[in-house]
């Protein structure tokens, strides 16, 4: 669950005035996993990315326990005394059903996708760097950002990606000192 001291509406992209409190459902570790692809071999084309939000049933059946919780959670006394209204658009959800449905329409990404270029082991046919961040196949390309990390974190990846930026940084000092001048 993700509290925030102010009205969101869409995720801030809406400006609403005035007191208020949000709290809203998020799945620090899904279990669907999406796709990117590249749409032909030209460089400049968008590549074809498939999030495959709420894939897998597990999921959703998790983003409606926890919508159920938030539910739950609002109406307790030490939050119904400063007068919090449920949204209009999930009010009317119900049951398990209409919980679903809403979710599918109003759910929305939290901005923190990794893996498309995940790192992993020598024998890894879907790691695309090694334990040093460099590009199978690839002679003198790193990458470093949230993209190599195998798995999402449970939180935000700014912290994590500076860390990896950090060792990256003392990764590649430690490969040029060892390079003959």
């Amino acid at each position: 669950l993700h509290f925030v001291v102010g009205k969101l509406v869409d995720h801030g992209r809406k400006t609403v005035f005035g007191h208020g409190y949000s709290c809203h459902v998020c799945l620090l570790r899904p279990k669907s996993r999406g796709t990117l692809r590249l749409a032909s071999p030209d460089p400049q084309r968008a590549p074809l990315i498939d999030p495959a939000f709420l894939q897998d049933p597990d999921d959703m059946a998790r983003m409606v326990r926890g919508f159920k919780r938030v539910r739950e959670l609002m109406h307790q006394p030490a939050l119904t005394r400063h007068g919090g209204e449920e949204s209009h658009a999930s009010a009317g959800a119900r049951n398990d059903e209409q919980i679903e449905q809403f979710i599918r329409q109003f759910a929305d990404t939290i901005y923190h996708p990794v893996g498309t270029c995940r790192m992993g082991p020598d024998g890894d046919a879907l790691a695309v760097v090694d334990a040093q961040l460099r590009v199978r196949g690839v002679q003198a390309l790193r990458v470093v950002d949230a993209s190599v990390m195998p798995q999402v974190v449970g939180g935000n990846t700014n912290a994590p990606v500076i860390m990896m930026a950090e060792k990256a940084v003392d990764m590649i000092r430690g490969a040029r000192e060892t390079v003959p001048v």
